[in-house]
């Protein structure tokens, strides 16, 4: 049997706001790493999920959704895109039925002008007639001639198998980067914060679900139970009361769905508890946003 080369590398997904880019990460993982909301800018930081076969290694990264930055927190995701284009050994640019332009366009000459290979993924055509499903791939193949043009539906997992193949294809050959069983480079506290905000962002209107961070100060793993302690912090006063509810009935519904996602997530009984903070201004202040992750 001839010897067959290990192959390994960064595989990042780039694309507006809410074209599914934390969907499709999720189903070539397998596991639930990234949000999946409605809202827009769901994602927050790089999420690196990794695939591992026999021969091969996929080591994907989930970026925020481009948009023209209006605070310190935004600036400091743009950042986590840019790096994006830095480390790609290919690059995934996802755009949805419909879409015309990313919302910065020195990030899309950037694809334009890219050196590595990059695979045009066309998402939600499962919303598209064959006439518009036409008339998009003809528009993206004249934007965007030297990228690959692959139409999917990341949701019901139309054509994602072979997207995932032709990645494995033009992979570099290179031992892994990362051990073998290993399924993402997040701690188990980054996956308990981005549970709760996750039900933030279901349950919360208006300015709410973007005003929060959460921080997990206790992950105690005990023989049968996950005993966790978090803390959502919040701008203002106004924003704390609206987020615990009438007799904390709101921040209690949080609380039980995030502990039911947690406990498939981890395969373990948790146990949840939940705190409000308000911790003024954080978005704008750097020495927050950095002890929060998202500068350096």
């Amino acid at each position: 049997m001839p010897n067959v080369k290990h192959k390994a590398g960064f595989v990042n997904i780039i694309g507006n706001p809410n074209v599914g880019k934390s969907t499709l990460m999720n189903a070539f993982v397998g596991e639930k790493l990234s949000i999946i909301t409605s809202k827009a800018q769901t994602t927050r930081h790089r999420i690196l999920g990794i695939v591992n076969g026999e021969n091969f290694q996929v080591i994907l990264s989930d970026t925020p959704g481009i948009i023209k930055p209006a605070y310190e927190l935004q600036s400091a995701m743009m950042d986590f895109v840019k790096s994006a284009f830095e480390d790609a050994d290919i690059l995934l640019y996802m755009v949805e039925i419909g879409e015309k332009a990313l919302k910065d366009e020195a990030f899309f000459e950037k694809i334009k002008n890219s050196q590595i290979p990059v695979l045009l993924l066309l998402n939600k055509i499962d919303t598209a007639d064959q006439a518009l499903l036409e008339e998009q791939v003809q528009y993206w193949q004249e934007q965007l001639p030297k990228a690959e043009l692959h139409p999917i539906s990341a949701l019901s997992n139309f054509n994602v198998k072979n997207v995932f193949e032709r990645i494995i294809e033009l992979l570099p050959e290179s031992p892994p980067y990362f051990p073998k069983d290993q399924l993402t480079d997040r701690p188990e506290r980054f996956f308990v914060n981005e549970t709760i905000r996750e039900k933030i962002l279901k349950h919360y209107k208006k300015e709410i679900p973007y005003a929060v961070e959460i921080e997990t100060e206790e992950f105690l793993e005990e023989e049968g139970i996950i005993r966790i302690r978090s803390v959502i912090m919040v701008e203002r006063n106004s924003q704390k009361g609206i987020l615990i509810g009438h007799k904390g009935s709101a921040l209690k519904r949080v609380g039980v769905e995030a502990r039911k996602d947690l406990e498939q997530f981890f395969d373990k009984q948790v146990h949840i508890e939940l705190y409000v903070k308000v911790n003024k201004d954080w978005r704008s202040d750097s020495r927050q946003l950095r002890r929060f992750g998202y500068q350096s």
